[in-house]
């Protein structure tokens, strides 16, 4: 049946019905246009009766929720202009174990505190539960505050199921808009390009102990050369005059998850993970031994955890090394990993230096930075994980951390993972010679010398 809308103007004209088949506000009916397309104010109100009230509100629930993900989009893409100056917060909502429907509104309600004080605060509700808040004029230190409220509430009733897409373990990043809104809308197209394939967007079950065993046996007949790939660490001090200082070795772990066990998520469980990892070595190993032709003389690094360098695989790959290779090959070490097994890193290092390998101690911060002797443990390369973070480093912190790169005589600081120009001209500011990442690679695509981009970029 058709619902009746009561519409009543106190001393203005009587009261009226409309007939229609669908609900829409009392401005909108054709009788009214001489309100000029806006809301009537003052007691000039549509009233309802209390079974249309329900009628809507029932309709209201069947249908499709309202997200911001088109209007979030269209914004970065058309504003790259004004987006200097401004901070993106982007809450990982989908990421907890046990979801609540009024996730996103307690978080936009929380957020609002920092409303006032804001030169511009907009929230967006993404269609997979997160919220990404974009923000101008507040201090970094308030917001991550803010931040951590939300994280503590939330985590206090449940937890998260994986990393963010960041590749960090929190419910929130807190971003520099101008350096990283490529990545978000890569987030947000993949997001809708997943939705309307009608591929779900719940976080994959970690592998299981069976599982791993199956993905074990596959790996050892599987051919990992078309997951091999090579990434620059390029030089960008003024003394040296090879231009690249050596191409890391890596397996996109994404990949082979995707191509030998795309049910389960290969990162969730950290010691599965980790027996994964070995397993890994072992086949780059034996792909290795096949020939490094394809590097062209050129030197290379490979990631590996230390229980692999004293493994029988590596005994046969130091064996086969062609003699144009020796010492020619950087084994890098994670910190996690020599932390954990510090006295095997040790002899680890005395067999790199017996067999002509280089040690690169991998997944430094400034605060690592500060606190490791990197001389004592011999390494020859520390790599710092770049951060927009660094930027507002406290101004007495940040001079510690650029006499202890500057102190270092023997070990080489490498600033990985730069996504942007400003990250490059950070490495060259603070001394750090070596720089690698996605910026490092868009510019060597384009024919450009790397320390020709960062002194352009310092004059502009």
């Amino acid at each position: 049946m058709p619902c009746i809308w009561r519409v009543r103007f106190a001393g203005r004209m009587p009261a009226f019905r409309v007939r229609t088949h669908f609900f829409v506000p009392a401005w909108g009916i054709s009788r009214m246009s001489r309100f000029g397309g806006r809301p009537p104010v003052g007691r000039d109100r549509v009233r309802l009766s209390t079974s249309e009230k329900q009628a809507a509100v029932a309709a209201a629930k069947e249908l499709k929720p309202e997200f911001d993900n088109d209007k979030l989009l269209n914004l970065l893409r058309s504003a790259k202009s004004e987006l200097q100056g401004m901070r993106l917060i982007h809450m990982h909502l989908s990421l907890l174990k046990d979801k609540d429907p009024s996730s996103q509104m307690i978080v936009r309600t929380i957020i609002q505190e920092l409303a006032n004080k804001a030169s511009y605060l907009q929230a967006f509700n993404i269609s997979n539960g997160d919220v990404i808040i974009l923000y101008k004029g507040l201090k970094l230190t308030g917001v991550t505050d803010v931040c951590q409220k939300v994280e503590q509430i939330f985590l206090a009733k449940t937890t998260l199921t994986g990393p963010n897409p960041y590749r960090e373990y929190s419910l929130y990043s807190i971003m520099e808009l101008a350096l990283n809104f490529i990545n978000v809308i890569r987030f947000i197209e993949e997001l809708q390009a997943n939705e309307s394939g009608n591929h779900t967007t719940e976080t994959k079950p970690p592998i299981t102990l069976e599982e791993m065993a199956k993905l074990e046996r596959a790996m050892q007949m599987f051919d990992l050369s078309p997951f091999l790939f090579n990434q620059a660490i390029a030089n960008i001090g003024r003394n040296n005059d090879d231009e690249m200082a050596y191409f890391e070795l890596y397996i996109s772990i994404k990949l082979l998850q995707e191509r030998l066990c795309p049910e389960y998520d290969i990162t969730a469980n950290k010691w599965l993970f980790n027996y994964f990892t070995a397993n890994l070595d072992q086949s780059v190993l034996r792909a290795l031994n096949h020939g490094l032709s394809f590097m062209r003389g050129r030197r290379i690094g490979i990631n590996i955890n230390l229980s692999t360098v004293i493994s029988t695989g590596f005994v046969k790959f130091d064996e086969r090394l062609p003699i144009d290779f020796r010492g020619q090959v950087v084994l890098e070490i994670s910190k996690g990993d020599l932390i954990e097994n510090l006295s095997l890193f040790n002899e680890v290092v005395d067999f790199a230096q017996d067999r002509q390998y280089q040690i690169a101690v991998d997944g430094l911060n400034p605060f690592w930075v500060t606190n490791f002797d990197l001389e004592y443990l011999n390494a020859d390369y520390a790599k710092i994980f770049w951060s927009s973070d660094m930027l507002e480093m406290d101004p007495t912190f940040e001079k510690y951390f650029i006499d202890r790169i500057n102190e270092q005589d023997r070990c080489k600081f490498i600033l990985a993972r730069c996504d942007s120009v400003s990250s490059l001209v950070y490495a060259h500011k603070v001394g750090i010679n070596m720089v690698q990442g996605r910026a490092v690679d868009n510019i060597l695509r384009k024919g450009v010398s790397v320390r020709e981009a960062i002194s352009h970029a310092k004059v502009a």
